[in-house]
Parts: structure tokens; C-alpha cells; sequence
């Protein structure tokens, strides 16, 4: 296995988890607000990251009901790690927080990346308001701005984390899809959700049955790699994540996240 394969495989795994990637949506006047009260309060997602049958590395995902001022809100942390061999070719962990309203719109996202020899910190603010994402990027080795953007956003934007939660909140059935505005901080497209096949799924923590759904954010809809993102919810009320895989072209391959361990509220 060579540094530069390995590289190729880890670097687009972590620009795709923590990007700040946002779902966009309605507010609380068409009913967000009620169907995300149906999410669990807190709740605590361990995966597997497997690449080329290996485990490349661990991605744990965090989500906790918050009160702030007196407004209920969500918080959410993931963090991703290469592990392994894997992880003394290339050492990825990055660490991604936001804050969501109720609702599940995002307030704001922090980014903390340390791949390979880079240590780049990412700030983004969602200014329902004013209808902006504001996007500061920094060097934390060279002490310097990479990038910095100020766009266009719709009232309500949903990073990944809430994105991946709104999608939980859509109860859409095979064949049924969904037209979603889409924002990285820096450009923002109206993509498509798609609801495929039921499929059961076995993972380490289990066997379940599940709806597959693909987002269509690759082939220069956000980003311009070649892949194509699928994620599989369990058919039930959970709507419960336990598998998500990103298929890019045959040089690099197939990248799955599967669940390992729950941890409810």
C-alpha cells in the first residue's frame, strides 16, 4: 500500500465528512420544526470506515438535544480517524461541531483538520437573517487565511450533520425524490435525494432492513470528482444511519462507513 494511494483515498473521505455541506430546507412554518422533535434528545453513532477490504479508519457521530438562552436547539460532533496501517501511511483526524435551531437549520460549523502534515481550522456562519454563509478557512501551520467567501443562502440551510438528520425527517419511499438546495460555503446548488430500493444491510452491530437512498452531489453537481454517495436509513421510525458509501472511479474505489455501535438516549 503506498503513501500516495492512500492519500488519494483518506483526503476525499475527509473533504466529503467534513466539508461544511449544507441541506437546504424549510423553517419551522412548514413543519421542520415538529418532525425533527421525533429525533432522539441525545444518541451516539460509531462506525467503521472500510476501503479496499480494510479498516481504514473510525468515524463517531454525536448529536444532543441543547437549550441556549432559552431556545431549544440540536449540537452535533463527528469525528473521523484513520486507524492502522493506514493511519502511519497518512494520518487523518479531523473533528467537525455545529450548532443547529431547532428546526435544524445551521447556525454555525466549526472545522478542525489535521491531515497528513496540513492543520487547517474552518469557521462558517449561517446568517438566516441576512441570507449569507459567511467562510474563513485558516492555515494553522503557516498562521495565514486560505479562503475566505461571503454567499448568497436561502433562509434555512442544514450543514451535514443536520442534513443527514432533515433527510431522517422526510419518510420519502422508493421512487420518491427530493429537490434540495445545497451549499459547501463557497457555491450552492439545488441537488437531488433520491429514494431507491428497500435492502437489508448487515453491519457489525447488526442485520437490518433499510431503504437506500443516493444524493447527487458529485459529477460536477458540488464537488467535480467523479463518485456517486449513497446513504442506507433503517425502514422504520428510526430512520437509524447504518450505512453510508461513496463509489468513485476504479483508481481509488469504494469508500463504506458502516455502523458499529449505538449508543441511544
Amino acid at each position: 500500500m503506498r503513501r500516495s494511494g492512500v492519500n488519494r483515498v483518506l483526503r476525499p473521505l475527509a473533504a466529503l465528512l467534513f466539508c461544511p455541506l449544507a441541506f437546504s430546507g424549510g423553517g419551522a412554518a412548514d413543519g421542520a420544526a415538529e418532525r425533527a422533535s421525533t429525533l432522539p434528545a441525545k444518541e451516539t453513532l460509531s462506525y467503521a470506515v472500510e476501503w479496499r477490504l480494510i479498516t481504514a479508519g473510525k468515524a463517531q457521530l454525536e448529536w444532543n438535544a441543547t437549550s441556549q438562552g432559552g431556545q431549544r436547539g440540536w449540537q452535533t460532533n463527528l469525528h473521523l480517524e484513520s486507524t492502522g496501517l493506514v493511519s502511519k501511511l497518512f494520518r487523518v483526524s479531523d473533528t467537525y461541531t455545529s450548532q443547529l435551531r431547532s428546526d435544524l437549520c445551521a447556525v454555525a460549523s466549526h472545522i478542525d483538520a489535521q491531515e497528513g502534515r496540513r492543520r487547517r481550522e474552518t469557521n462558517i456562519t449561517f446568517d438566516a437573517e441576512a441570507r449569507k454563509a459567511r467562510y474563513h478557512e485558516r492555515d494553522l501551520v503557516k498562521n495565514s487565511t486560505i479562503a475566505a467567501h461571503e454567499i448568497d443562502i436561502p433562509n434555512c440551510v442544514h450543514d451535514v450533520v443536520g442534513g443527514l438528520y432533515h433527510l431522517r425527517t422526510l419518510h420519502l419511499e422508493p421512487g420518491q425524490s427530493a429537490q434540495v438546495p445545497v451549499s459547501d460555503g463557497k457555491k450552492s446548488v439545488t441537488a437531488r435525494v433520491e429514494a431507491q430500493q428497500r435492502e437489508d444491510v448487515s453491519t457489525p452491530a447488526g442485520t437490518y432492513k433499510t431503504i437506500r437512498y443516493e444524493a447527487f452531489l458529485f459529477n460536477n453537481v458540488l464537488f467535480q470528482r467523479n463518485a456517486r454517495l449513497y446513504v442506507w436509513l433503517t425502514d422504520d421510525a428510526r430512520k437509524l444511519p447504518v450505512q453510508i458509501r461513496v463509489r468513485m472511479q476504479f483508481t481509488i474505489g469504494t469508500i463504506t462507513l458502516q455502523l458499529e455501535k449505538e449508543e441511544p438516549s
